[in-house]
C-alpha cells in the first residue's frame, strides 16, 4: 500500500522546514504536527538571526508569521528569490500577506490564522512538489531538453526519469518510433516531445487518429486525392503525409489500421514515396513516423490482424509509457499541476487536497491513467469551488478503492466431507482461498514482516512478495 508519509521521508529526508514564529504555542503546534507527519523540523530561536540559521541548516522551506519575520529579517521579501533552494511559506499570520507580490514560481504561499492543520500540510506538500521539480531541473543541468520535457510531461518518478532520458536520445535520430501504453498515459505528449527535441521541430507535427477516421476515408486523409478520383472529390486535396513533409507524422492507434492501408504505409516507410488517391504518379516525401497504440501489436501479428513486416518497420525504437499505477510518486505533482490550471481556467480557489484524500487517490488503480486523473481534478475544482478537497468530496468509486484490504478467508479444516459439497466445487478457487488464508495468517503472526512470514510458509521472501502482488493482497515494502 502506498503511504504519503513514506513518500515524504523517502523523497525529502535531507531537507528541513524552519518554523519561525514568536508565538510559542503556534510554533510548538506546527513543529509537533509536521514532525509527526515525517518532516525534518527546526525552530528559530528568538535570539538567533534568521540568515544564520539558514546558512547552518539545510533549509528549503520557512514557515513563519509575517509580522515576526519582518522583525527579524526586514529584507526577506527582497531576498526571497535570491535564497536557493529556499521556498518560503509566509504570511499565515497577517491577512495582508495575500497582497504580497508573488513570484510566478509559487515562492510565497499564504495561510491565515487560526491554523487549519490539514490546509497547512497541503501547502507544505505543494511546496515540496515545487522544490522537487526545482531539484530535478538542477540535477539534470537545466538543459533545454529537460526543461521541455518537464514542461510537457510531468513526472519525477524513476520510470518517468528513465522515459525522459530515452526520449532525449531517440529525438536526435530519424528512426521510426513505436510508442506503446495504456489509454490515457500520454502517448501523444511523448510523440510531441520527440518532435520538439528533434531537428525537425521547425516543421509540422501532424497527428492522425487512425481509429477515429472511417476506413474508407483514412487513405485519402493520409495520402490526399486528386480531383475526380471518387464521388465528392471536387478538388485536389493534400494528405497528412504531404503536410508533414520534413516534419513528423504521428499515427495514433495504429493497431486499428486495416490491412489494405498497412500495405501502403509499409511502402511509404520502405521507399519514402506515396501515391495520392486517383493519382498516376508517386510523390517523394521526407517524414519521420512516430506511431502509437494501446494494443499489443505482437499479439495482433500472431493473429494476422497486423502485418509482421510493418510491425518491425514501426518498432525500430519501441517506447513504453508506464501506467499511472506504476508511477504513484507522480500523482501529487500531477494533482497540483491540474489544480493550478483548472483554478485559473474556472477562476476558483481550491487550495489543495487533504492528506487522507491524497492517500486515497494514490492508492487507486487509475484504469484511465492521467486522463482520468485530469478529468477528476477538473470535476472537483468545479464542484468544490474553494477550500480543501477531503475524502467526502471524492466520488464513491475512489473511496471504495481507497486501499487493498487484506484478504481474510475462513477455511474449514482439511476434511473432504466438509469442504466438498454434493454439487461439487471449483478446485482452483478453493485452493486459492486456502493459500490466501495461510498467507494472511503468516503475515498476522509475523506482524507484517515479509521475511518472517516467508519463513513460516517455507518460501523465499521474493516469492511471497510476488504472490502478494499477483493476488492483490495489501502489503507494504519493508
Amino acid at each position: 500500500m502506498y503511504t504519503i508519509k513514506g513518500a515524504v521521508s523517502a523523497m525529502y529526508e535531507n531537507g528541513t522546514i524552519l518554523i519561525a514564529d514568536n508565538d510559542v504555542k503556534t510554533r510548538d503546534l506546527v513543529s509537533a504536527f509536521l514532525t509527526y507527519q515525517g518532516y525534518n523540523i527546526s525552530a528559530a530561536a528568538d535570539e538567533t538571526p534568521l540568515y544564520d540559521i539558514l546558512k547552518k541548516n539545510n533549509v528549503d522551506i520557512v514557515i513563519g508569521d509575517l509580522a515576526y519575520l519582518e522583525t527579524i529579517a526586514p529584507d526577506l521579501r527582497e531576498r526571497i528569490t535570491l535564497i536557493n533552494p529556499l521556498l518560503v511559506l509566509i504570511g499565515y499570520g497577517d491577512p495582508t500577506a495575500a497582497e504580497l507580490k508573488k513570484p510566478a514560481t509559487d515562492t510565497v504561499l499564504t495561510l491565515p490564522k487560526p491554523l487549519n492543520l490539514d490546509e497547512l500540510e497541503s501547502l507544505v506538500m505543494r511546496a515540496r512538489e515545487f522544490q522537487s521539480m526545482k531539484m530535478y531541473d538542477s540535477s539534470t543541468g537545466g538543459s533545454v531538453q529537460n526543461q521541455l520535457l518537464s514542461a510537457t510531461m510531468i513526472g519525477k518518478s524513476a520510470p518517468m526519469l528513465a522515459l525522459f532520458e530515452l526520449i532525449s536520445k531517440v529525438a536526435a535520430s530519424t528512426a521510426t518510433v513505436l510508442i506503446q501504453g495504456e489509454s490515457g498515459t500520454g502517448k501523444e505528449l511523448a510523440a510531441r516531445a520527440i518532435h520538439q527535441l528533434s531537428d525537425r521541430n521547425a516543421k509540422n507535427f501532424v497527428p492522425v487518429n487512425c481509429a477515429a477516421i472511417p476506413d474508407d476515408l483514412l487513405e485519402s486523409e493520409l495520402f490526399g486525392h486528386v480531383k475526380g478520383s471518387f464521388t465528392g472529390a471536387y478538388a485536389n486535396r493534400i494528405g497528412r503525409f504531404e503536410m508533414a513533409d520534413r516534419g513528423t507524422l504521428f499515427l495514433d492507434e495504429i493497431g486499428d489500421m486495416k490491412s489494405n492501408l498497412q500495405v501502403k504505409l509499409l511502402r511509404v516507410l520502405q521507399n519514402r514515396e506515396f501515391e495520392p488517391v486517383g493519382a498516376s504518379k508517386s510523390q517523394k516525401v521526407d517524414v519521420r513516423i512516430v506511431a502509437a497504440t494501446n494494443k499489443n501489436l505482437e499479439e495482433l501479428v500472431v493473429s494476422r490482424d497486423f502485418r509482421e513486416d510493418l510491425y518491425y518497420r514501426l518498432s525500430v525504437i519501441p517506447i513504453t509509457i508506464p501506467p499511472l499505477r506504476e508511477r504513484r510518486d507522480d500523482i501529487p505533482i500531477l494533482i497540483h499541476a491540474f489544480l493550478t490550471r483548472f483554478n485559473a481556467d474556472k477562476r476558483n480557489a481550491v487550495k489543495g487536497v487533504s492528506r487522507d484524500a491524497l492517500e486515497i487517490l494514490c492508492n487507486y488503480e487509475w484504469p484511465g491513467n492521467i486522463r482520468e486523473l485530469e478529468n477528476l481534478v477538473e470535476r472537483l475544482v468545479i464542484l468544490k469551488g474553494s477550500g480543501l478537497i477531503v475524502p467526502d468530496d471524492l466520488p464513491e468509486k475512489y473511496l471504495s478503492g481507497k486501499a487493498s484490504q487484506p484478504v481474510s478467508v475462513q477455511v474449514s479444516p482439511l476434511s473432504v466431507d466438509r469442504l466438498l459439497p454434493e454439487g461439487g466445487i471449483c478446485l482452483n478457487s478453493a485452493v486459492d482461498e486456502f493459500e490466501n488464508n495461510l498467507i494472511s495468517q503468516a503475515l498476522a503472526r509475523s506482524g507484517g514482516n515479509k521475511k518472517e512470514a516467508a519463513l513460516l510458509l517455507n518460501l523465499k521472501r521474493t516469492t511471497l512478495i510476488e504472490k502478494l502482488k499477483k493476488k492483490n493482497l495489501a502489503f507494504s515494502e519493508d
